[in-house]
């Protein structure tokens, strides 16, 4: 047996995880960066969102790990994402004469006045999420025994990344969105209402970020200062893959969940710096990121 096989062998249940991981990342940075590439908007308050899912789910989840429940909680965490997506393309907007930083101020300021108000009504505990009934078992994987609802969460991310390449690569819609990534003011030329489309990709980034909450209460639980961790680990993805760039934050998602995971299981004390020296390697090689364009930065 080889080395390198002999080091899978030992790090499979941990390659594994990270792919967890880096899934939940993406389905939380897909909508961030997109945002990103056609508002030039950088959404401070995307980590909320996904603290505000985790709490949903905490609230919702915890008392019976039910299927119902479950699915309540998803629903629940839709129409809260799918609305502050809304509000927050109505607020951002009536500052775009003002420039981007007084909308990076803006989301700051949500941001922090929506985690003192999760602080204020679920206090400070960690609140822990169990997984849903029937998926809270394991499985044996080369011996090792595995979390069910861990595969699931994979599956789950593999068909949000495999929903978002085909809406953006093979629908109309996608290659307008795409577009506007490219040069919102050509698009608006052509007579189409980009309006419409921003506050739909914004709405339905923001419902994936409650939604990502929901899903990886099972892992991460909910706690304040969750927000800002995420957030910061979800621009780090958003960086590396290129803003505006689906397929990136795929990539980025994926790289970063492993260099976390196995920095944290072989390298602990290094660890939480890992991440950034990642990011900092792919810059040094692709200033824009791996998919990124020069157009989606200025």
């Amino acid at each position: 047996m080889s080395v390198v096989t002999q080091w899978f062998d030992a790090n499979l249940i941990t390659v594994i995880n990270g792919l967890a991981y880096g899934l939940l990342l993406y389905t939380l940075a897909v909508g961030l960066s997109l945002v990103f590439g056609m508002l030039n908007l950088l959404n401070l308050a995307h980590g909320t969102l996904f603290l505000a899912g985790a709490y949903v789910a905490a609230v919702v989840v915890a008392p019976s790990g039910a299927w119902l429940s479950w699915v309540l909680a998803l629903s629940i965490a839709l129409a809260v994402g799918a609305l502050a997506g809304v509000g927050l393309t109505t607020m951002t907007r009536l500052l775009t004469r003002r420039g981007h930083m007084a909308e990076a101020l803006l989301t700051l300021g949500i941001s922090l006045a929506g985690s003192s108000l999760l602080l204020w009504i679920f206090g400070a505990d960690v609140r822990s999420v169990p997984a849903p009934a029937g998926l809270d078992g394991s499985v044996t994987i080369l011996g090792n025994p595995y979390p069910v609802y861990r595969l699931v969460l994979i599956g789950f991310g593999l068909l949000i990344a495999l929903l978002a390449e085909v809406i953006l690569e093979r629908t109309m819609m996608g290659a307008v969105v795409r577009a506007i990534v490219a040069d919102a003011d050509i698009v608006s030329t052509l007579g189409i209402d980009t309006r419409k489309i921003l506050y739909g990709v914004l709405a339905v980034g923001s419902a994936l970020a409650v939604v990502a909450g929901v899903l990886g209460g099972p892992m991460l639980g909910a706690a304040p200062g969750l927000d800002g961790h995420v957030l910061l680990i979800a621009l780090v993805v958003v960086v590396i893959g290129g803003m505006g760039s689906a397929r990136g934050a795929l990539i980025g998602g994926l790289l970063i969940g492993q260099v976390q995971t196995l920095g944290t299981a072989l390298a602990p004390e290094v660890a939480p710096f890992l991440i950034f020296g990642a990011m900092a390697l792919v810059l040094v090689v692709r200033p824009h990121g791996l998919l990124g364009r020069a157009e989606a930065t200025t």
